[in-house]
């Protein structure tokens, strides 16, 4: 065999997201981009702020000494204070730039957490529904990912999270807003779980970390706010990315805040500082740096995405979908009118709608919409959507 056993295992059960994104533009060269509706990819259609484009220019114009060279491992100290005021204005808490280290998005941060903490056998808890890359993640160092489900409005189930958690256990990721299903958990549910890791922690003598992946906490509707894991449970680390804050996805800018005290901070700290370099990202990048420092308290128009999700709420009420409002991101998770949600999906490409069987996302029997997409797309496919359906009423009637 050429290649490693578990990549090739990784290979056959790689992102449904992707391989339907990759149809997408086939069928987009056949047909024409305008009859083929793509929900399938989470990527913004919202342009970047205003405010970021003046501050690219302004930055590309100064004078300003290796503009373009390395960055210290952690990222610019401007940058990362700039960040921890925010969130120390945000928490009541004492960030300081010490606290923040720059990463290559959301997933590049996750990347380095799970390098710097997992001992080869630690077990990460996952909960279900999940972004479909995490147990790539937590396999890339050796974790053992442990599924937990959510309940049926896919909010924490603290009991099941609390039965779960064992000898092994080194921390537990969490997702809010939540992708696939836009779920915000809630502070009474984030301080029950602060307090179980605490009482779990202490019967088993051992750290527990709260690892919180927050890519889409400033997309959030109807007045909802995101509650801090920093503020509540001291053990706690946070994956941000600008992604979706400022439409930034290529540029592959985020950042690690680690709660000031955390157990054996400077330990923790440097490890998270050492395995940014070791894992081949070296230096977050550095012109991107320079720009989210002056924006943040920017961030797009989520207006546009409660307009879409409304419109594409509303079309698929009416045709007769079950599903949860989403409170943030840009995601629909639809109960599939038939069991097999991978069969329903390859119904809806038969409409040239395109959408990601929520089985690859640990969720069977849905499916996934990423509503950023332009509005006519998402009006233009619900007849499609409608007509699939009744066309599975009728299969149940025979």
């Amino acid at each position: 065999m050429t290649i490693s056993k578990s990549i090739k295992a990784s290979i056959s059960s790689s992102s449904m997201i992707r391989k339907m994104f990759e149809q997408g533009l086939l069928l987009k060269k056949k047909y024409g981009a305008q009859n083929v509706f793509d929900f399938s990819l989470g990527n913004p259609n919202v342009e970047p702020p205003r405010k970021f484009k003046e501050a690219l220019i302004k930055i590309a114009g100064e004078k300003i000494l290796q503009k373009h060279g390395y960055t210290p491992n952690a990222g610019y100290p401007e940058t990362r204070q700039a960040i921890a005021g925010k969130i120390s204005r945000e928490t009541g808490l004492n960030m300081t730039a010490s606290h923040i280290i720059m990463s290559c998005g959301a997933g590049g941060a996750l990347n380095v957490i799970f390098k710097a903490l997992l001992d080869p056998g630690d077990e990460v808890i996952v909960l279900k529904p999940f972004f479909v890359e995490y147990p790539f993640y937590v396999e890339n160092y050796g974790g053992v990912v442990k599924f937990v489900p959510t309940r049926p409005d896919f909010a924490m189930d603290l009991e099941a999270i609390g039965g779960a958690i064992g000898k092994k256990t080194k921390a537990i990721l969490i997702n809010s807003p939540n992708n696939p299903t836009g779920r915000v958990y809630s502070k009474a549910d984030i301080a029950k779980l602060a307090g179980l890791l605490r009482r779990k922690g202490r019967a088993l003598k051992k750290t527990i970390y709260l690892i919180s992946d927050e890519p889409y906490k400033e997309i959030v509707y109807d007045g909802i706010t995101v509650p801090s894991v920093l503020k509540a449970y001291r053990n706690s680390i946070v994956a941000y990315s600008y992604s979706k804050t400022l439409s930034l996805p290529g540029e592959r800018i985020g950042f690690i805040a680690v709660h000031p005290k955390i157990g054996e901070a400077d330990e923790v700290i440097n490890a998270l500082i050492l395995c940014t370099r070791m894992l081949g990202f070296v230096n977050a990048p550095a012109l991107m740096q320079r720009v989210v420092a002056r924006l943040q308290n920017t961030k797009v128009d989520v207006k546009v995405y409660q307009r879409k999700r409304d419109a594409l709420c509303r079309g698929l009420s009416l045709a007769g979908y079950e599903f949860a409002k989403p409170e943030g991101a840009f995601y629909l998770f639809v109960k599939s009118p038939i069991p097999d949600d991978v069969q329903f999906v390859k119904m809806l490409l038969r409409k040239n709608i395109l959408v990601v069987p929520g089985s690859g996302f640990g969720g069977p029997g849905y499916f996934r919409i990423a509503y950023c997409v332009d509005d006519a797309t998402i009006s233009n496919s619900l007849k499609g959507f409608a007509e699939v359906r009744r066309e599975c009423l009728g299969f149940r009637k025979e």
